[in-house]
């Protein structure tokens, strides 16, 4: 498999869940992909591992200056994370303008909160981290509990314990 002409953005900020951003991320740039960080602040982001706070990594770029499309997106979970950008403008219009061009979001854990609030859920069947079950139904999308779900451009999984099967459905959308 080479990804070697795939651009994917992974968005977050401090508190994500350090192997939902770090699996993903160095799977596809063993497949040649080029991976950048975005958030919504140029500082140093710091991951969560195990309840406590862990590794810096180094970001990229703001969402609200990335001004070409990524082959994908990248949504990692943590309960911090997701909580802090799923509110900013800049993300929702960044996730929206990628999934009206067709290009695949992937969401794990809590990560899909952002969907929520990017209004690109309604009719949708996707999994999360089980506490977001009710808020994901509520916007009008069909939960399910399954390891990864694909469905309309999004694929979304519960867990880090799903990040393989995560990581292989995310490298075969990008392949598609």
């Amino acid at each position: 498999m080479d990804l070697s002409s795939k651009r994917v953005a992974i968005i977050a900020t401090s508190g994500f869940e350090k192997s939902e951003l770090e699996s993903p991320k160095e799977h596809l740039e063993k497949l040649g992909a080029v991976v950048e960080i975005l958030s919504t602040s140029k500082d140093p982001i710091k991951s969560w591992d195990d309840g406590n706070w862990s590794t810096e990594f180094k970001v990229d770029d703001l969402v609200s200056e990335a001004k070409t499309l990524y082959d994908a997106v990248v949504l990692p979970g943590g309960v911090i994370n997701p909580d802090q950008i799923r509110n900013n403008k800049d993300v929702q219009e960044f996730l929206r303008k990628h999934h009206q061009a067709k290009k695949p979001i992937a969401a794990i854990c809590h990560g899909p909160w952002s969907l929520i609030n990017a209004d690109l859920v309604k009719g949708v069947k996707l999994t999360s981290y089980e506490s977001l079950q009710k808020d994901l139904e509520n916007a009008g999308a069909h939960w399910t509990d399954e390891e990864v779900v694909s469905d309309k451009g999004i694929i979304t999984s519960r867990l880090p314990k799903d990040l393989p099967v995560f990581n292989s459905t995310l490298t075969a959308a990008l392949q598609a």
